[in-house]
């Protein structure tokens, strides 16, 4: 049980430190973009109030709430499948993904959209988006668990 709750607790602090740091620590949301190691890594202010990439951003109110439901409800479905089928790496996987998704879930709480602002361009190639350690988070625990599922306790036939 602590391998799933472990990851998860540090992936939120992580997140949440990274946006107070950055966001408020070094005034993004007043300045809006600062170089880093350009194109590499740029800090860019982002309000994200949909879904990946923006999608359905603009919605009324209710949609923030429906995400909110709809993130806790994912999370304590994973959670519960996890604890059954995971194994340790699926736990530690499930984990991952568990406190990126509650680190969205706590910026569409307290501020009503969620904060993102790592930008990372390269090769020639500008990626417009901006996203957050959260982010990151939801995609390694669920590459995880796609990768490590399967390993864990069998039921029996």
């Amino acid at each position: 049980m602590r391998a799933l709750w472990i990851p998860a607790l540090v992936v939120f602090a992580l997140d949440q430190a990274s946006k107070y740091g950055v966001v408020w620590g070094m005034d993004l949301i007043r300045l809006g973009r600062i170089e880093i190691a350009p194109p590499y890594l740029v800090f860019q202010m982002g309000w994200n109030e949909g879904i990946n990439f923006g999608l359905f951003s603009g919605a009324p109110d209710l949609a923030r709430w429906i995400l909110i439901v709809l993130a806790i409800g994912i999370c304590v479905w994973v959670a519960r499948w996890a604890i059954r089928e995971g194994g340790t790496l699926g736990l530690i996987s499930a984990g991952v993904l568990i406190g990126g998704a509650l680190g969205n879930v706590a910026d569409r709480l307290i501020h009503g959209a969620v904060a993102d602002f790592l930008n990372m361009s390269c090769c020639g190639i500008t990626n417009p988006f901006s996203f957050n350690i959260a982010d990151i988070g939801v995609f390694a625990g669920a590459a995880g668990l796609i990768l490590f599922s399967g390993h864990g306790p069998s039921k029996a036939a």
